[in-house]
């Protein structure tokens, strides 16, 4: 099954590049990025904030990395989400966190350093864009907020597969993400997405951290979605559009003589000459 987990994000780093190195020698580093951002709502009213992330850069990217992003640098990554799970040795409680893992890097700096913004320049905002295609592991169910707003968490699983360069052998990872939606597109959802149904999501990452009853700390990555697509169902305009340009009625091809394998039979022998003369060349 293909699926596409893809997350792209424009923003600041917020310390000191460290580069590591694996026992194998491979190169590796871990960014931490602070981006800006403007957005709705659930219940309409416009706000601003800042999400904190950290990115996973491997090999060569994560050498330039070291090299040339400072502290404060503005950088675009593009990559994956994975969370990654583990037992703590001392409480034995489960403990999950969600990354992004580069697979394209651009520096954005100039060399002469950033420049100032324009006064009430609306150009200056940061990216932060998530698109998932995979397929929804349980039915949706509808919560409602104190306010009266509509709230909808769905599960979508999207799976990775690659060939392990050692052993030559295919591997295969999926990743859960959780998706939030709110007021009409979490109505629309909940009424025809089921589980197993398998959808295109489009939104900004958005983590969350909490404090549970025992005191422990809790936090978790989602998807907060502005477009959600039902894939694999028919189209009636592309139908539409199809029918009309597609192959001849049932009755014109069985009148058709059909063709045999010796199609050059019967094709007269055409001699071409180029309309185009010497002489008119401009050159």
């Amino acid at each position: 099954m293909f699926s596409l987990n893809r997350v792209s994000l424009i923003g600041y780093q917020t310390q000191p590049v460290e580069l590591r190195q694996t026992p194998g020698g491979t190169a590796v580093t871990d960014l931490n990025l602070v981006v800006p951002a403007s957005f709705t709502s659930g219940t309409g009213e416009q706000l601003t904030g800042k999400g904190f992330f950290t990115v996973t850069v491997w090999g060569g990217m994560a050498e330039v990395a070291s090299q040339y992003l400072r502290a404060g640098g503005q950088i675009f990554v593009s990559g994956r989400l994975q969370t990654d799970s583990w037992e703590d040795e001392k409480s034995g409680e489960k403990k999950s966190k969600t990354k992004i893992v580069a697979q394209e890097m651009i520096l954005l700096d100039s060399k002469d350093g950033q420049h100032s913004a324009p006064a009430g320049a609306e150009l200056g905002k940061c990216l932060n864009r998530a698109e998932i295609i995979g397929n929804v592991t349980k039915d949706p169910e509808m919560r409602t907020t104190t306010s009266g707003q509509n709230v909808l968490t769905i599960g979508v699983a999207s799976n990775e597969k690659w060939k392990d360069r050692q052993s030559g052998e295919m591997k295969e990872r999926t990743e859960f993400h959780n998706v939030v939606l709110w007021g009409s597109l979490a109505q629309d959802v909940a009424k025809q997405v089921k589980k197993g149904s398998k959808v295109f999501v489009s939104g900004r990452i958005q983590t969350r951290s909490w404090e549970t009853q025992t005191g422990s700390k809790r936090t978790t990555t989602e998807v907060v979605a502005d477009q959600v697509s039902l894939l694999g169902v028919a189209n009636t305009i592309a139908q539409e559009t199809v029918s009309s340009r597609g192959a001849a009625p049932a009755r014109e091809r069985e009148e058709s003589t059909p063709v045999t394998a010796d199609v050059g039979a019967g094709i007269p022998e055409v001699q071409y000459q180029s309309e185009v003369k010497v002489e008119d060349l401009p050159f």
